[in-house]
């Protein structure tokens, strides 16, 4: 274990201005004689657009813009982080429901959302695609025109792109018993308190672009893309963000405020409201077919998938989603053969953004559940089928890839022996239980700088984005013990392209990892300096001196590296500049162009009563478990734990998008769509971790976040099974799903 304010809860920095209204958010930033910016939508979700008659919002007072494709460069510019598909604005037809047509800039918000009302859009509304039946279907329609699909085979269908991954040969496998199941997991929106929002001011020297994105730094390559720009002439400042959970990672709205901004000449914002954030991303949603093959005594033979992922009209993030999450369809179990058939499909609908979880809750929810049911058929225990298949560490349970990197069935057991798993439950009352496991990052650069002043003080410049998972307080905690200053003494800068220093992305549960270990890099740069400050003030060798964790042992006495500076800068003063970068390269031939960095895995237990009358849940009790390498800091672990596992209660009881036969989004806003309030939540809930320093972080972390909602879903709807007898295979497991169920069993 190690010593100092690594290990320990820190207060999270930051926290304070969160719970007091003081953190300015985007909305909070005011730009000096900024317009106001509107969307013109039309309500469809597929149209021809047939004119765009603005003349009446031009005579509004105040208005000094208003934007159409006709007033982009043509062809018009397009972006994405995997398909270069999606345009700045509509053109010539509106391919999901939301899809701006236009947008107004004026004085002030009233008179921009006023002339948003009398732009008159002439459209002919044109036959949705919206479910996976309608897009393959040998008759439908494209979704998108050859002319932005990527050449190959698919060009001429729906199909975004195809992944045949797997090893052995399942047609030939043999095995005593067959288990098979189609699972259906819904659209969800990711539901961050923070609205998307968006800012752009252009002058000669360039524009810089305020955004609630977790990527600036792919934000500042899309808008230089677009605009045809350099890279130095674009800043991005993206301040922390109330909430990410993946769907503020890619640029969206961003290039259109840029355009207007350049064009007008001044300053554009443009906040969404909820309604609109509904429509501007959202989860994708998935069709899953499972078939496992077992021998008489348990042991999987053979595991058979058919991922269809619904992604939406543009590609964005749906490809890599599709390809990384039905990787791992699998699972953690060691399988002499498995074939994973996996597609990401075009359908006119919002494009899928990523979401916590990175589409492994869906293969997670029908991998599962379908494990749950074969135990049934076995008549084994559902934890013992799973403990008899689960990979010890070090074995590989994808060939190729890396191998299980921690000892799982601790963290198996422990969810197990938590629940009181085995001993009896009263009549309606069930347990059940799954494992889930998610690649970390394939691939990853993150530098940073950190900055030892004369006077003690610290600062870290991180080009990673604080969107609740507390990194600025991780970051904090290391040069803090590296350089032996009071964690009070450190200060972390965040989200200036201008200020900071690269970074890939936030995302995958990377921060602690690969940011982390540039940050620690970073400290002992600082380290070797002093090392070398040391040797001249003392007129000794380097080799006879050792600095680590804020000290400088000499051979007759022992220094704290402040000391030392304070006495080697002298007078004049200055500082120690430090640089540090973790890089995990490609690598070409891997399916998922790299091996997982870790692996978050994680093992959720419930117990559950079920209302026959009404089949309403209650949750008594909600255990989950995470192997986490080290907690840095316990608290914030937890904190990330129980908020996951109480997204995945959302999206396993009640979170569903619903859209009308056009595909019209139906349930947006608070009211018509559904999360979890304190009046939903288990009526008990425990987080815990296991802790075996064995993680490629700084001190032998791992990156945790994501591993509590990965499974929560089959877990509940195996307790479900236990407790009432029905087996559960669409979500969201609302009370009328699980009371028709009932009456369907009985």
């Amino acid at each position: 274990m190690t010593t100092g304010s690594v290990g320990t809860s820190q207060p999270r920095f930051g926290g304070y201005g969160r719970v007091t209204g003081r953190q300015r958010y985007l909305a909070d930033i005011h730009l000096e004689d900024a317009l106001h910016v509107k969307l013109v939508t039309v309500p469809s979700a597929r149209a021809r657009i047939i004119s765009i008659d603005a003349s009446a919002a031009k005579e509004i007072p105040g208005v000094r813009l208003v934007m159409t494709a006709a007033d982009l460069p043509d062809p018009m510019p397009r972006h994405g982080p995997q398909y270069q598909d999606r345009p700045v604005i509509a053109v010539d037809e509106v391919k999901y429901h939301g899809e701006p047509v236009a947008a107004v800039a004026a004085e002030t918000k009233e008179a921009a959302e006023e002339a948003a009302r009398v732009v008159e859009v002439a459209y002919e509304e044109l036959p949705a695609i919206v479910t996976v039946a309608d897009a393959l279907a040998p008759d439908a329609d494209l979704v998108q025109e050859r002319s932005i699909r990527r050449p190959g085979s698919l060009i001429d269908s729906n199909v975004l792109c195809e992944y045949n991954f797997g090893w052995g040969d399942v047609d030939a496998a043999e095995a005593d018993v067959v288990v098979e199941g189609s699972y259906a997991w819904p659209a969800q929106t990711h539901f961050a308190i923070e609205p998307h929002g968006f800012m752009a001011a252009a002058d000669e020297d360039g524009i810089v672009v305020w955004s609630t994105i977790q990527h600036p730094y792919q934000l500042q390559k899309t808008i230089a893309q677009v605009l045809d720009w350099p890279l130095a002439k674009v800043r991005v400042i993206a301040p922390d963000p109330g909430g990410g959970f993946g769907g503020k990672q890619h640029p969206k709205l961003e290039p259109l405020i840029a355009f207007m901004a350049v064009k007008a000449g001044r300053p554009m914002r443009l906040v969404l409201t909820l309604d609109e954030t509904f429509m501007a991303v959202r989860r994708a949603s998935a069709e899953i077919q499972v078939r496992m093959g077992f021998k008489r005594d348990g042991t999987l033979v053979f595991q058979d998938f058919a991922n269809d992922f619904l992604v939406g009209a543009y590609g964005d993030t749906g490809d890599r989603i599709t390809a990384k999450a039905s990787w791992l369809s699998a699972g953690p179990y060691r399988t002499p053969s498995v074939r994973i058939r996996a597609r990401a499909i075009l359908t006119h609908t919002t494009p899928t953004h990523p979401y916590r979880g990175f589409g492994i809750p869906h293969v997670g929810w029908a991998r599962e559940s379908c494990l749950t049911e074969a135990a049934a058929a076995l008549e084994m225990d559902p934890l013992e089928i799973r403990l008899k298949n689960l990979a010890r560490k070090g074995e590989e349970h994808v060939p190729g890839d890396t191998p299980a990197d921690g000892e799982w069935e601790q963290t198996v057991r422990k969810a197990a022996d938590e629940i009181g798993w085995g001993t009896p439950t009263p009549p309606g009352r069930g347990r059940g239980l799954a494992i889930g496991v998610k690649s970390g990052p394939t691939t990853g650069l993150s530098y940073s700088i950190v900055r030892l002043l004369v006077d003690g003080s610290v600062l870290v410049f991180s080009g990673t984005s604080d969107m609740g998972q507390g990194a600025r307080t991780i970051f904090a905690q290391i040069a803090a013990d590296e350089l032996g200053v009071p964690i009070d003494q450190v200060s972390v800068v965040m989200g200036d392209t201008a200020i900071v220093p690269f970074d890939q992305q936030t995302s995958a549960s990377r921060s602690s990892v690969l940011m982390g270990n540039a940050v620690l890099f970073a400290c002992r740069d600082i380290q070797a300096q002093v090392r070398g400050i040391a040797a001249r003030s003392h007129d000794l060798d380097e080799s006879e001196i050792v600095v680590d964790r804020g000290t400088v042992q000499l051979p007759d006495s022992r220094l704290a590296i402040v000391d030392v500076v304070k006495a080697g800068l002298g007078k004049l003063g200055g500082e120690l500049i430090g640089t540090g970068e973790m890089r995990k390269d490609a690598v070409p031939e891997h399916p998922l162009g790299g091996t997982a960095s870790f692996f978050e895995f994680n093992c959720t237990a419930v117990e559950l009563e079920v209302d026959e009358k009404t089949g309403s849940i209650t949750i008594d009790r909600h255990v989950t478990v995470g192997d986490v390498g080290l907690a840095l800091n316990p608290i914030q672990v937890k904190g990330q734990d129980d908020g996951a596992a109480i997204m995945g209660l959302g999206h396993a009881l009640m979170e569903h998008i619903i859209r009308d036969d056009s595909g019209r989004v139906r349930n947006v806003g608070a009211i018509d769509y559904r999360i979890p309030t304190s009046l939903d939540l288990p009526l008990e809930l425990e987080s815990f971790m296991i802790e075996n320093a064995d993680g490629p972080g700084p001190y032998g972390v791992k990156g945790i976040s994501e591993g509590s909602l990965l499974v929560t879903a089959p877990a509940i709807a195996g307790a479900v099974t236990d407790a009432v007898g029905v087996v559960i295979r669409d979500l969201p497991m609302s009370p009328e799903r699980v009371w028709r169920a009932m009456r369907e069993h009985s």
